[in-house]
């Protein structure tokens, strides 16, 4: 009988740890999951991205919202390349029920709009929960400022809802000494240095406001997002507006059909804007759309606007 019992321990315990039920804050939501998800659907290249670096594949089962606005790098193409990507903008209710899937990871304006077909109350209807990009959480609630303190609270909970808390916690200890260690060598810098991030238009400028990831990298990089008063995450100034506040710096996000080199020639060329410093002395820096918004690449992306801004 006692090695009877001793062959049932050792057998349970080979199986492995039983996993806790997971319970997390997902913008003014409080969300458990009682099993980690097996059929998760994440949504835009960023968000992917951060399913990916936690090893998360095999548990999804595909992608939405990334070729319908941009493509992928070498990186993100190796990442997915066993994943079906199950619609090219956002995806309908019927896309997610239609693969089965009991997880989305979106956000507002990142595969979801406030009071459009796909939430996480619609989606509730189906036994498909979901957790939201801190980032996107303005839209809904009152939220402070931008900081990578969002990114790194959506890799801790991703690491808590598919139980591989140890593996999240771990990465984003890496990315907090990574940039900490780059930081300690930025000297004589002058944290007032005024940067406009330019995402797109040419009638008025489409920008990153007070709650958007690029106010953090900016910040983090030594600079100060000129539009940081604007309390959205993303929204449209006017010219004037830029102009008047004279960026030092702008930063092109590069996505979409109008390229990097085409948003930089536009503002070169248009005598509207030739007395604004970044102008006058040519200093623009890219972040591609990756790098802009929360995700693991943020770190690379400081380091990026760091060298741009206090290298000459």
């Amino acid at each position: 009988m006692k090695n009877i019992i001793i062959i049932s321990l050792v057998t349970y315990f080979s199986a492995g740890p039983l996993l806790a039920e997971a319970t997390v804050q997902s913008c003014n939501r409080t969300v458990t999951f009682e099993n980690p998800p097996e059929r998760a659907v994440s949504n835009d290249v960023n968000l992917t991205e951060m399913m990916l670096v936690l090893g998360l594949a095999d548990q999804m089962v595909g992608y939405t919202g990334i070729s319908g606005w941009k493509t992928l790098d070498a990186e993100m193409r190796s990442g997915v390349k066993e994943l079906p990507e199950l619609s090219a903008k956002y995806p309908t209710k019927e896309v997610l029920v239609g693969a089965d899937a009991d997880f989305f990871f979106a956000g507002w304006n990142y595969g979801m709009k406030v009071g459009g077909e796909v939430t996480p109350e619609t989606l509730e209807l189906f036994g498909i929960k979901v957790y939201e990009l801190t980032e996107s959480c303005s839209h809904i609630m009152d939220k402070d400022k931008a900081s990578l303190n969002d990114m790194y609270a959506d890799i801790l909970n991703l690491g808590k809802i598919f139980g591989v808390k140890s593996r999240a916690e771990a990465l984003v200890e890496s990315y907090k000494s990574e940039l900490e260690s780059f930081k300690a060598k930025l000297m004589n810098i002058d944290e007032g240095l005024r940067v406009f991030v330019y995402d797109s238009g040419e009638d008025a400028p489409f920008t990153a406001g007070r709650y958007g990831m690029p106010t953090a990298l900016i910040e983090a990089a030594g600079g100060q997002n000129i539009m940081d008063d604007l309390n959205k995450s993303w929204g449209t100034v006017s010219w004037e507006e830029v102009v008047d506040r004279d960026p030092q710096v702008v930063v092109i996000v590069n996505y979409g059909d109008v390229t990097a080199k085409q948003k930089r020639e536009f503002m070169m060329s248009n005598p509207a804007f030739k007395k604004i410093s970044a102008v006058k002395n040519n200093r623009f820096v890219t972040l591609e759309y990756v790098e802009a918004t929360p995700g693991p690449r943020n770190i690379k992306a400081v380091k990026n606007l760091a060298d741009a801004f206090w290298t000459k």
